[in-house]
This record gives C-alpha cells, structure tokens and sequence, in this order.
C-alpha cells in the first residue's frame, strides 16, 4: 500500500513553518510603506526619515520635468501599450527612447526591455544555450545569475573580479560560445569589474563579454555614460551592454545595447522580449527627458562623487570601517543578520532608513548596511549619519 499523501489542505501549514524558521534565523523580509516622498525625504508610518537606501543617484526620479514628460505623453499614448512590441505595442516613443540611448552610448542599435531582470533572462538565453558556456562573477546581480543557470549553458561561477580566474576556465576550451558575464558595479559592495582585464582575456579566447551597468549608467563615465566608457571600451570590447532606467535616469525599464545583429537576434529570440507587453509609452517619453536631464548632469555627478567622499572620509576619521568602494554604494560590513537588523532599528529610530541587507542576497555573515548616497543628498545629511553611525557603535559597545 502506498503511503499517503499530504492534504492540500497541509499547505499553508508547511508554508507557516518555513516562514517562522526564515523569520527566526533573521531573514525575514518585510515591505515599508512609504506615505510621501520628496527626494530622499520619506515619510513612513507618520515619521519623517532621510533615507540613504535609494538608487536614485542623481536625484531624477521626481524631477518635474519627468513629470510632465510623463503626463504629456499619457495625453498623447494613453497609460498602456496595449500589446508586445512585435503586435502593436511599439511606439514611435519607443522607437526614439531606443535611437537616442544608441547614439548616447555611440553603439549602432539599443532594445527597450520592461526590466533589467528580464533584458538579463531574455539576453542571455538568446545568445547561448546547450553546448555553450557561461562564465560569471560569483557576485553578480541576482538576475545574471538566473539569466545563467537557465540558459541551458554551462554555467560556471569564476572567482570574484578575477580575470585571471576567467582566462584559466576559457584556456580549457569549448566547441560552443562562450560568454563572460559581468556586473559593471557590483550591487551590493560597490566595486567596480576589472572590465579591460575582462574584455582582453573574452577577446584572447573568442568569447563575449556582457556588461550589466544598471549601476554605473548615469554615475560613471563621460557625461554618465557608465563603467564601460568609465574604463574607455568600445563596442567590439564589450559587445553586450545592459543597463537600466529605474536607477539614475530616475524612472523605469531596462535596455541592451550593441551591434545591429545583436539587437536583431534578441527581437527574434529574446523571450522577456517577445512574449510580454510593452512598456508604456508615456513611460518612453519621461525615460527620453530623463536621457537629456542625464546627460547635462555633470554638476550633480560632482555633488555625488563629493558626498561620497565626505562620508568615506568621515568614516575614516570616526572609526567606521566602510567596504573599498568609490561609488554611490557604500557598504558598512556588520556580518550577522540579526546585528544589521539591529542597527538599522537603531538608525531609523533617529531618523534615517537603511534597509538590512542579509543572505541570501549577500554570502552568509555578510549582511550589511547599504548605504547608498544621491545627488539630492546634503552635505549635512552626510554628516547627521555619521553622527547617528557612531551613536550607534556606541551604544551597541555598552551593551555588549
């Protein structure tokens, strides 16, 4: 006789469990309801806080010019496309968002995706699958990630921003492609990918570089170009560029960007691309004011860069040990979960959101604060945190 099976009705049960055990070992994750926003200000739960855990980097997400491109072209466009853009979905908003991040970039072609999670997923099973090879850095985006494992590729996981590591693995040769996958600027530390290292070892052996810029584009490079044009690569270099509109451009969606028979091949075999509709094309609109707003930012790119050295270098000076990192992100590495837990209850309660980054978003004992700065910061905003920061060192070292 064959055991029995579980009820369905089991589910919510077994489902509880699981969920008391994620919340007992500090791995919960809750949403915040944010009431108002004004910049970096928010208002959450009837209280006031600076929040230093945005990507907006540049300030851009609720600049009024945005805004009205967005309602200008909700007149125009309605709110939904209606469709994929192989139907009827694709707009001459689309078509003009997509031209002029091309030009920006100064690669022949760009393609419009929903979301980085989904130009990742769509990319990169649309240029491998059995009997290739995927190779990428063990700290890439989540989404990179997935996007590897469900090629159908090889995938392999090389040692974190080593390209000696990724020249080893490509010397052991394939008969398939072969394409190195890499962040620009690491998520979650803030470091930057040894890009040239990368492209000369992908170039040596045949292979393809993929770079995801969603957090360089906007900061880094001439006019915010990114990390490929911060590190001074070309099309031929990196033949894959993705980056994102929802961080420093400051509304939402995603884009890849090279040759014409790249952009070609992910319209014909990028299912996230295919197979899903369109973005509105009011949303094109305000994404094509936020490329103008973008490009002419070199002030507030040097406010960013200036804050993030007022915070590095006050860190420094108060004894607060922040990961090696030059960019927006800046880590502050506190290792158990629950401790980063509490030290975020301890910041907000003087007035600042920095959300608890812990496994398995980041390896296990490297949960952290991620502390993220934006052009709309103050320097004064820098130096309250660093004041709560060390409040809190404090008053954690009495309690110990």
């Amino acid at each position: 006789m064959s055991a029995s099976l579980p009820s369905p009705r089991a589910l919510p049960s077994e489902l509880r469990t699981a969920l008391d055990e994620r919340a007992t070992a500090g791995l919960y994750r809750r949403r915040r309801m944010v009431d108002a926003v004004d910049g970096p200000r928010v208002r959450i739960g009837g209280r006031d806080l600076i929040a230093f855990c945005s990507n907006d980097y540049l300030g851009l997400a609720g600049h009024p010019r945005l805004v009205a491109a967005w309602q200008r072209g909700a007149e125009r466009w309605g709110v939904g496309a209606g469709a994929a853009h192989l139907v009827s979905g694709h707009t001459a908003a689309h078509q003009a968002l997509e031209e002029e991040l091309a030009g920006f970039l100064g690669r022949p072609r760009a393609l419009l995706f929903s979301t980085g999670y989904m130009a990742n997923l769509g990319s990169v099973a649309a240029l491998v699958g059995t009997g290739d090879r995927v190779l990428e850095d063990r700290l890439n985006h989540a989404s990179l990630l997935d996007a590897g494992i469900g090629s159908g590729a090889r995938f392999e996981r090389y040692r974190h921003g080593d390209a000696s590591d990724v020249e080893r693995r490509l010397e052991q040769g394939s008969d398939g492609r072969r394409l190195v996958v890499s962040d620009g600027v690491f998520s979650m530390d803030g470091d930057l990918a040894p890009l040239p290292r990368l492209a000369a070892a992908a170039a040596a052996h045949g292979a393809w570089l993929m770079v995801d810029d969603a957090h360089g584009f906007g900061v880094l490079g001439a006019q915010g170009r990114g990390s490929v044009s911060h590190w001074g690569l070309d099309t031929d270099e990196v033949p894959v560029l993705m980056a994102t509109l929802g961080k420093a451009a400051g509304t939402f969606g995603a884009f890849v960007a090279g040759a014409d028979e790249l952009v070609e091949t992910l319209i014909q075999g990028a299912r996230t691309y295919i197979y899903t509709t369109a973005p509105p094309a009011a949303q094109a609109e305000a994404s094509r004011e936020a490329l103008r707003l973008l490009q002419a930012a070199d002030e507030a790119r040097a406010h960013l860069h200036a804050l993030i050295a007022r915070l590095r270098t006050g860190a420094g000076q108060l004894g607060i040990q922040l990961a090696n990192s030059e960019t927006p992100i800046q880590p502050l590495l506190l290792g158990d979960a629950a401790r980063a837990l509490r030290w975020a209850a301890a910041l907000e309660r003087q007035g600042f959101l920095i959300t608890a980054i812990r496994p398995p978003t980041v390896p296990r004992d490297g949960a952290r604060l991620r502390i993220t700065l934006s052009a709309a910061h103050r320097a004064d905003d820098v130096d309250r945190l660093l004041e709560a920061l060390v409040a809190v060192a404090r008053e954690e070292a009495q309690h110990d």
